[in-house]
């Protein structure tokens, strides 16, 4: 989806709220919107974060984490039994082997999304997604993310949104501004119908002290 209008570099001086909706024209929750451009510079504070993705009753938490490419990533484990976190995906394979106290620790240098499990609870699935970007937010219940933008001169401005419930997790959906948008309140809605997400199939005997 992309807008063919060229003008002249223009300036960006106010925060943008994105209301996500489905095919069907519902609010769509959790999904990752971020803005990219080259004329857009980084913002030390978002690349300094300290990110955490933690296991806390037999979950990762948050669900959905997205951070900029370069970032330290921690994974604390919150509760009292141990975890086994790894992920095979492309962007950033890794295994945490058998921990409860000692938070392990992980640079994300690549973009992607990153699938998360644990190899004791089968249930456990979790992302990470890297971003080329330090403007993204995830949409609440009513499908809006609201991102900051800075005072900068632009002539082009590309959005990103990304859903779990894509049939292909690699490929987020996007559209292209040439000129700056008349509202800072836009509706993005989905090209694509949503999969369900995975149902939780824990089970209470199956930890490990």
């Amino acid at each position: 989806m992309l807008s063919t209008c060229l003008v002249s570099p223009w300036l960006l001086a106010k925060p943008i709220t994105v209301q996500v909706k489905d095919a069907g024209g519902e609010a769509v929750k959790d999904a990752v919107v971020w803005f990219e451009s080259k004329q857009l510079p980084l913002s030390a504070n978002t690349l300094q974060q300290a990110y955490k993705m933690g296991q806390k009753d037999r979950a990762f938490t948050p669900h959905i984490l997205v951070v900029p490419k370069g970032a330290e990533v921690s994974f604390p484990n919150y509760d009292s039994i141990l975890h086994h976190v790894y992920s095979f995906s492309s962007a950033q394979p890794f295994e945490f082997k058998l921990y409860r106290d000692s938070p392990q620790s992980l640079n994300f240098g690549n973009t992607g999304v990153v699938e998360l499990g644990c190899n004791i609870h089968d249930w456990m699935l979790g992302y990470i997604l890297v971003v080329d970007s330090t403007y993204f937010a995830l949409t609440n219940g009513q499908g809006e993310a609201t991102i900051e933008l800075p005072d900068t001169p632009i002539d082009s401005l590309t959005m990103q949104v990304w859903h779990e419930g894509f049939a292909n997790l690699d490929k987020p959906e996007s559209k292209t501004f040439k000129m700056l948008p008349t509202s800072n309140a836009l509706i993005y809605q989905l090209d694509q119908s949503l999969f369900k997400p995975k149902e939780d199939f824990s089970d209470e005997f199956d930890d490990y002290e």
